[in-house]
């Protein structure tokens, strides 16, 4: 969407006292969850989203008067250069999300990825915006040689996923800018994330089992023993905010964004599930091939910034259920849900 769709004209940015965070996919899954926090916790925040998916998961922030939304895509030149005006930092977590939305839409995930992300930078660079935090993945490590040896920061990545692909890319091109500039930039490399969100996403793998398996009584499981680091999307943004908390030594750095005790392989996700569901069926296939398998190391992001998980698969899962049992989304299959 164009920037005439934004809530505010581009001369009308400044409303808010103070420099506000712009944060970039703010109405997505994580966004919705971070905009949240960050308000709580007094902080002044703009929001650039597209709302393909909706903007309903923005409307408990909608009369904040430290809450400002600009409706457009992170591709629209015009647009991001009115988002960036006034900033002091930016948290870019606008993205074609998901190995299978980049697989179905390659064009529109890298122009969105990649060509988004470099416009942004650039629209950064020139608004004398001090800090640049970037929403990486871990699936950047794709398919090591020894799958339960945890990746950390240094280890060589390896995508498979055109997904993966788009946010190596991204990653080199971000912290070798930096290198010319006063800006400076954190790449945070995600865990696979779980759990309920103001943008529920049900094409999570624990997230999709439980939909499988309380709605739909049928899960078909491929690639079982395949390892997988994961985080509740609340920490996700807690992580976030411990980021903005401290400036200097998270100058230039990479955090694997996770927790040591959340590496698991799926079939222990189906097995706490199976708590819950006892009554759903099961099938396992090998129909279906997802190359990634690996482990991740967390120590950085807890030593350095005192990051850890407070939830996990077992919580998640619970909550998950809960929600899906209580009739309070009353369509869990629809496409919305999904990327």
């Amino acid at each position: 969407m164009s920037a005439t769709g934004s809530s505010f004209s581009c001369a009308g940015v400044t409303k808010v006292v103070g420099a506000p965070i712009l944060v970039t996919g703010g109405a997505g899954y994580l966004g919705s969850t971070l905009v949240h926090l960050l308000l709580e916790a007094g902080y002044s925040v703009r929001v650039l989203d597209s709302l393909r998916y909706g903007g309903e998961s923005l409307l408990g922030a909608w009369t904040h008067p430290r809450f400002e939304l600009l409706v457009a895509d992170v591709r629209d030149e015009a647009a991001v250069r009115c988002a960036v005006q006034g900033i002091g930092t930016v948290v870019h977590l606008a993205a074609v999300v998901g190995d299978p939305a980049c697989a179905r839409e390659p064009d529109e995930a890298m122009t969105t990825n990649v060509d988004g992300s470099e416009l942004l930078l650039r629209a950064c660079m020139r608004s004398e915006v001090r800090r640049f935090i970037f929403a990486s993945t871990c699936s950047n490590y794709g398919q090591p040689l020894a799958p339960t040896v945890a990746m950390g920061e240094e280890s060589p990545l390896r995508p498979v996923s055109l997904y993966a692909e788009t946010k190596v890319q991204f990653e080199s091109s971000l912290l070798n800018s930096i290198t010319s500039s006063a800006m400076s930039a954190t790449v945070l490399r995600f865990a696979s994330l779980f759990g309920v969100s103001r943008r529920m996403r049900f094409d999570l793998t624990l997230n999709e089992f439980a939909l499988a398996m309380v709605v739909q009584k049928h899960l078909v499981v491929f690639g079982e023993q395949a390892w997988r680091p994961h985080l509740h999307v609340y920490d996700a943004a807690c992580a976030i905010c411990k980021v903005l908390a401290v400036r200097e030594s998270t100058a230039g750095q990479i955090y694997n964004v996770g927790d040591n005790n959340q590496n698991h392989q799926k079939i222990y996700l189906l097995d706490v599930l199976r708590r819950y569901v006892p009554d759903a069926e099961v099938e396992f296939t090998s129909s279906r091939q997802d190359q990634r398998n690996y482990c991740v190391r967390f120590d950085k992001i807890q030593n350095e910034l005192g990051f850890r998980a407070t939830r996990n698969v077992d919580s998640g899962a619970r909550e998950l259920v809960h929600l899906l049992r209580s009739g309070a989304i009353r369509q869990p299959e629809a496409v919305w849900y999904r990327n």
